[in-house]
Formats: C-alpha cells, sequence, structure tokens
C-alpha cells in the first residue's frame, strides 16, 4: 500500500491512526516532498490528500479509506463495526468531520490568507457551530471511554485530529470536562500519540501559533 499524507494533516492523521492501530504496513508519501506532490497531482487532479493506493484502486477521502482498510486488511482493531453499532459509529464519524473539523479548518485557513482577504463573518459563523457541537459532545460522551462506547473506532480516529487542532483554535471550554478529558485520553492512545509526535516538526505550519501543552 501507498499512502500520500502529510504529518501534520488533520485528514491524513485520521488514516494514520487507523493503519497504526492495526498495525499495518504501508509505504509513506510525505508530501513535504515535491516529487511525492506530484505524484499526488497525477493520482487526483485535486490533490487532496490522504491518498491511498492499493492492488490497483486508489480511495479517496479519509472515512472511505479506512472503511476499505477495514475490509481488504483487516486487523485485530474492528473500526467500522457491523449492524446497528456501526450506524452510530458513521453518524459520529460525520459529525466529528463536519462540525468539528470544518469549523476548525475554517478558522485557521482563514489566517493563512491576506489580511485583506479575511472572511470575519465565515469565522464568527464557525466559531459559534464549535460553541454549539462542544456542549453536545460533552453530554454524549457521558459514562463513556470512547466516542461510541468502549471500543476505539472510526469515530475516534475522526474524533482525535479534529479535538486537538480545535482546541487549539477555539478552546473547548472547561464546562465541557467530559469532552476535554475525552481529548487527553485520545491523546495518550498509542496510535494518536504516534501521529500527533510525528507532526511535532511542522507545528510552525500552524498560523495561529501552536501550543506547547500538547
Amino acid at each position: 500500500m501507498k499512502l500520500y499524507a502529510h504529518p501534520f494533516s488533520s485528514y491524513s492523521q485520521k488514516v494514520l491512526i487507523a493503519l497504526y492501530e492495526n498495525a499495518l504496513t504501508f509505504e509513506y508519501h510525505n508530501l513535504e516532498s515535491p516529487t511525492v506532490k506530484a505524484e499526488l497531482a497525477s493520482l487526483w487532479p485535486l490533490k487532496r490528500f490522504p491518498v491511498l493506493v492499493d492492488q490497483g484502486h486508489t480511495l479517496l477521502e479519509s472515512s472511505t479509506i479506512i472503511e476499505y482498510l477495514q475490509l481488504q486488511h483487516p486487523g485485530p482493531s474492528t473500526l467500522v463495526p457491523t449492524g446497528e453499532a456501526g450506524i452510530e459509529v458513521h453518524m459520529l464519524d460525520r459529525l466529528f468531520d463536519n462540525y468539528v473539523m470544518t469549523p476548525m479548518q475554517k478558522v485557521v485557513l482563514d489566517k493563512l490568507r491576506p489580511a485583506t482577504e479575511y472572511d470575519g463573518f465565515g469565522v464568527a459563523e464557525a466559531r459559534t457551530v464549535l460553541d454549539k457541537i462542544y456542549p453536545w459532545l460533552d453530554e454524549r460522551l457521558r459514562g463513556r471511554t470512547w466516542a461510541a462506547g468502549e471500543h476505539f473506532t472510526l469515530a475516534d480516529c475522526a474524533a482525535a485530529p479534529s479535538l486537538f487542532y480545535a482546541d487549539w483554535a477555539h478552546e473547548i471550554p472547561p464546562a465541557c470536562s467530559q469532552l476535554r478529558a475525552y481529548r487527553a485520553r485520545l491523546l495518550t492512545h498509542p496510535s494518536v500519540a504516534r501521529v500527533v509526535d510525528e507532526a511535532r516538526p511542522y507545528r510552525h505550519y500552524f498560523p495561529l501559533g501552536a501550543p506547547q501543552r500538547d
């Protein structure tokens, strides 16, 4: 397998967590390399990542890649359960991507624009979404170790990078103690800790200033 990804990319980290969780062997094509960027462009003209190439298949989008890995390269950890349990895992995966990752990226990417192009209205909207989803997630996590219960799943692969960066961009308030504790648990989970450590050399890319507390 070949994975085209960047260590500091949240969606790349989502897939890397799944790969590390099941100790899968793959070639890491780091997009820091100009030649790797050219390869990516030949595979996917939008040049979004991560992209997985395996057995003649080119897989796009992080959730799809993780589902493919479970189907074609199953390991000891079942990240996408079947049946009713799988429905909640899929739902939470989409919620973390759409309502934590997306607004977090809005806040962050706005700072990469020229000052004359800042989108104050869009950033305010994004912060409002985070203000609403944090308490909802806090309550959802009551009595749970992981996002969907007692087993680490696709939902946690999505939660880890989204909450990691979201707390930097728009801090999780102290009142959301369960959500803050969950984020802390994620950061000590071996596969998550590994991607965080691999990304440390690239923290200068974070335009808001990366805190040193994590």
